[in-house]
């Protein structure tokens, strides 16, 4: 399936690796003009290299989604860059230590849902006040499996994600009118860096919570927000969109 998105522009967090890197690209590849924004300047302008090498157009810009005046500007500057803002994927995220909810230090917990939920508001906000302006746009909030299943270990996590799935249906009622969509994707574990850290028999143990016998791939998340975002998806609004390999259907 092919999507035209020459002449739209759509503005990606967490755009230097991982499921955003290949969003980045993926929507590039379909003539989007793309923000890669990311913590980390040096990995955008990477991503950002390499769209332009394979013939695509795409802006670096460094993000602090937990800050809500870096939240702005980064929606500032994608106006100033190519003159709209006609999708966002928000996709930064972080992990978190993985302790059992009793023994979560409160700094811990702040700084997981500082990214994972505020973030996402804050470039909700933004964007959604310059696409009412517009009457019209598409917003992918990546929530998780998590923002439907439980995990041991991982409460701020857990309810970060829960609650950006509960703030994608909000948004989307209350937008829906107004010519924007807004919906989320639950991936299941996906080969990231998020999970670079884990030791074989760790990454075997959580392969084995997917019945499919696999963690998913970056690019199969991508593909879905690249169609969430399109005209394609013009009737789907408010929905959480699983990836997960069966996970949640046990």
């Amino acid at each position: 399936m092919s999507y035209d998105f020459q002449g739209k522009t759509v503005l990606v967090t967490g755009g230097g690796s991982g499921i955003g890197e290949f969003s980045s690209k993926d929507l590039a590849k379909e003539g989007a003009n793309v923000v890669v924004a990311d913590l980390s300047l040096e990995h955008a302008e990477r991503v950002v290299q390499e769209i332009k090498s394979a013939g695509g157009e795409a802006t670096a810009f460094k993000v602090d989604v937990s800050d809500p005046a870096s939240a702005k500007a980064m929606v500032d500057f994608t106006i100033k860059t190519y003159g709209s803002l006609d999708g966002a994927v928000n996709n930064a995220g972080i992990g978190g230590p993985a302790k059992n909810t009793g023994d979560y230090e409160p700094d811990e917990w702040r700084k997981v849902m500082s990214v994972n939920l505020d973030g996402v508001f804050y470039c909700l906000k933004y964007e959604l006040e310059v696409m009412e302006k517009a009457g019209k746009g598409s917003i992918v909030n990546m929530a998780s499996i998590l923002g439907t299943n439980g995990f041991a270990t991982a409460p701020a996590y857990v309810a970060a994600k829960h609650g950006v799935v509960g703030l994608t249906k909000n948004a989307a009622l209350e937008y829906s009118a107004k010519g924007i969509r807004v919906n989320s994707i639950g991936p299941g574990f996906i080969k990231t860096p998020l999970l670079e850290q884990m030791n074989k028999s760790q990454f075997d143990a959580l392969t084995s919570l997917h019945p499919i016998g696999r963690l998913g791939e970056p690019e199969e998340v991508a593909q879905l927000a690249t169609f969430l975002l399109s005209d394609k998806a013009s009737f789907i609004t408010g929905s959480y969109h699983l990836v997960d390999g069966a996970y949640a259907a046990q």
